[in-house]
């Protein structure tokens, strides 16, 4: 393999952060964003990210289904845009189907299939994704958790002084 490829495949997957990595190879992508994957679909340049978001490990999916239908209709190829509006957070694991529009402002839990579109500011889970709530009923629901804590430099030593009342339990 030609050793400049080499490198240029060890920057953009080793050392490049995971948004310059997606502006590099075609995703639309804003400001600001929180990106904790490097792996996109095979046509990246048919995602759009906003501003302000966080994606996690999760999976987004711009085609599928092809192959099963090409023994009878060799040429077949179906694809759909995914848009992921602004101050969106998207959970690990999630998987983001073809032709997905998610709206500004929504919460996609960990693990959710999102194979419709997503509403600006509404809470969305499970397989198929469904709505639970809004953002602002999340908020609500969970603002006596709120450790004001982001940003902080010794969250480490913060959340581990904290008695166990002021976490979550299920």
């Amino acid at each position: 393999m030609n050793p400049f490829k080499l490198i240029s495949q060890f920057y953009w997957l080793r050392i490049a952060s995971p948004e310059k990595y997606a502006q590099h190879i075609g995703v639309n992508i804003g400001t600001n964003n929180l990106i904790g994957k490097k792996h996109w679909s095979s046509e990246p340049y048919l995602i759009t990210v906003g501003s302000n978001c966080q994606l996690t490990s999760c999976q987004i999916f711009t085609h599928g289904g092809g192959n099963a239908v090409r023994r009878t209709h060799p040429d077949f190829d179906v694809f759909g845009k995914v848009v992921i509006g602004d101050y969106v957070y998207i959970g690990a694991s999630a998987l983001i189907m073809p032709g997905v529009t998610i709206g500004d402002g929504a919460l996609v839990a960990a693990g959710s299939v999102v194979t419709k579109s997503v509403p600006a500011g509404m809470v969305v889970a499970g397989n198929p994704a469904r709505i639970l709530c809004s953002v602002e009923d999340y908020y609500e629901r969970n603002k006596q958790y709120d450790l004001h804590s982001k940003g902080r430099h010794d969250k480490k030593t913060f959340l581990l002084s904290l008695s166990d009342d002021k976490f979550i339990k299920k």
